[in-house]
């Protein structure tokens, strides 16, 4: 077999149906829509939800919680993550970006004390547990808050 014998499997594609081009077509006239009513005319047809008059059921379910969109976004790290760093290296925003423990924009990074490090690490980070940092001095590293 070569490229240029290649072809789809018969049947498996149909041209799309042109409609609107004329009565010898079987769709023209028109159309396919039927006559009059409302999904005959241009923009016809309800808006997404709408359900003939009845009560959405949007609008029926009941609404709980509450979303601040001026809450701070923070990328949580946790200790056991930072052994992949070698010993004396220093641990900021960019270095964890490169790694990829984290992805996308963060107002804060926190660091949390799940795991155990086992190298001496520079950490610089906004905000720190108090069991991690008890573990990253215990390791022999240092913790920066920036």
């Amino acid at each position: 077999m070569k490229l240029n014998e290649l072809q789809p499997a018969p049947g498996s594609r149909k041209n799309r149906k042109r409609i609107g081009r004329g009565q010898a077509s079987g769709t023209g006239g028109t159309a396919g829509k039927g006559h009059k009513g409302q999904n005959s005319r241009s923009g016809g047809g309800a808006a997404p939800g709408f359900e003939g008059g009845q009560m959405p059921l949007q609008r029926r379910l009941p609404k709980r919680g509450f979303y601040n969109k001026f809450a701070a976004k923070v990328a949580e790290v946790n200790l056991r993550d930072l052994n992949r760093f070698a010993a004396g290296s220093v641990v900021d925003a960019q270095a964890l970006a490169e790694v990829g423990l984290i992805k996308g924009a963060f107002d804060a990074i926190k660091l949390l004390g799940q795991g155990e490090l086992a190298v001496a690490l520079t950490v610089k980070v906004d905000r720190i547990s108090a069991g991690a940092k008890a573990k990253v001095e215990a390791a022999g590293g240092t913790v920066e808050l920036v």
